[in-house]
């Protein structure tokens, strides 16, 4: 129990625990983003069509609306609630997106590595030489090749 408290408690898994529960927040208000403010003008464009109640009925019968097919327990293809789940995804993943991208662009970039020197001193005379040199240029003493 004492191990199993310890994994619990863990800044991981609590962060975890707070994500999905935001998660799930989030994804009401998205739903209801979707069904009650996108999909209605959409529908309106498309002829007054509400797309929550589309479906087809695999029982023969007809039925003017989803909620009469249910009632009477008849087998449907409800593609309009999937289709308002698709456009729910879409909206979600775009938002995660934005978050993710606004995320890395502040995280810290790290510095640049410093560059190779392409210089050395002189033990002689302490003058900067080039790193191939084998002469110094100033005092003339004979270096060994780096």
């Amino acid at each position: 129990m004492k191990e199993f408290k310890a994994f619990a408690m863990r800044g991981n898994v609590l962060d975890m625990a707070i994500g999905i529960i935001i998660g799930v927040a989030f994804g009401k208000i998205v739903t209801s983003f979707v069904n009650d403010v996108v999909m209605p003008p959409i529908g309106l464009l498309l002829g007054k069509v509400d797309f929550s109640n589309l479906f087809i009925d695999l029982s023969g019968k007809s039925y003017a609306t989803l909620a009469e097919a249910k009632a009477a327990g008849a087998a449907t293809i409800k593609y309009g609630v999937f289709l308002n789940t698709v456009v729910d995804f879409i909206i979600v993943a775009f938002v995660i997106f934005l978050l993710v991208k606004q995320v890395n662009r502040m995280k810290a970039k790290p510095a640049p590595a410093p560059a190779a020197p392409n210089t050395r001193d002189c033990p002689y005379c302490l003058s900067n030489i080039p790193l191939k040199a084998s002469r110094c240029a100033f005092c003339t003493a004979e270096l060994k090749l780096a």
